[in-house]
């Protein structure tokens, strides 16, 4: 099986050196780049399974980098965590609804940021099932990975198609956020509850254009509930 490879964009060496050591001493493939212009060489070469972006970088930021990826067709769907020192609930949001699929802060630990990997990539791999489900006109193909309504492709990140993928799967059920983190991310990664907010808008934005974005209710002091009704 070969290993997952996974891009950093760091401009400072020593610690992009450091997260390189660790990530491939738990068997991934790593490649480096300290700018975006790097990271978009890199890419051009050859795509990763997920990229690590720090915030701040000399020739753009990257969260205007992770914007402008997720806005490519090619590579909306690559999954990218965002690293930085900035710490404000506001800059996590902001982050998020610019398309990254999470962010982690610094300091952090090597374990740490192996665990948020993990969960990333869990979250954007296909599911072992081939069903397909189809509710009034909208579909998740389980075995290609891809939402469709119509003949269109719905463009949707890992963590917006687990989210969908859960939702159509269990509909008409009010799930809490603390149940959603646990079905979604798993019990085993610390989120924020705000972070399910920033990902159903991000599921609503990408449906709206279709009028299916009334799917995803949110149920005042409950949660949220995925009906066609």
């Amino acid at each position: 099986m070969n290993a997952k490879q996974v891009l950093i964009v760091e401009d400072e060496r020593p610690i992009r050196e450091m997260i390189a050591f660790g990530l491939k001493r738990a068997g991934f493939d790593v490649r480096e780049a300290e700018d975006c212009r790097g990271a978009r060489a890199a890419l051009a070469d050859r795509r990763p399974d997920l990229m690590l972006v720090d915030w701040m970088l000399p020739d753009m930021s990257g969260l205007e980098l992770t914007r402008a990826l997720k806005r490519d067709r090619e590579t909306r769907e690559l999954p990218i965590i965002l690293l930085t020192a900035r710490s404000e609930e506001g800059d996590k949001v902001a982050g998020l609804e610019g398309g990254a699929d999470d962010y982690i802060t610094k300091p952090f630990s090597p374990r740490e940021l192996l665990a948020r990997i993990h969960a990333v990539l869990r979250r954007s791999a296909p599911n072992a099932t081939e069903e397909r489900i189809e509710i009034e006109g909208l579909a998740l193909d389980q075995a290609s990975h891809r939402v469709l309504i119509g003949e269109e492709t719905v463009g949707l990140g890992p963590t917006e198609y687990r989210m969908l993928e859960f939702f159509m799967t269990h509909p008409e059920r009010v799930y809490s956020r603390d149940q959603l983190l646990d079905r979604i991310w798993g019990g085993n990664v610390y989120v924020e509850e705000r972070t399910i907010d920033v990902h159903i808008r991000r599921l609503r934005k990408a449906l709206e254009d279709f009028g299916y974005d009334r799917f995803i209710q949110t149920v005042r002091g409950s949660g949220y509930r995925f009906s066609a009704r």
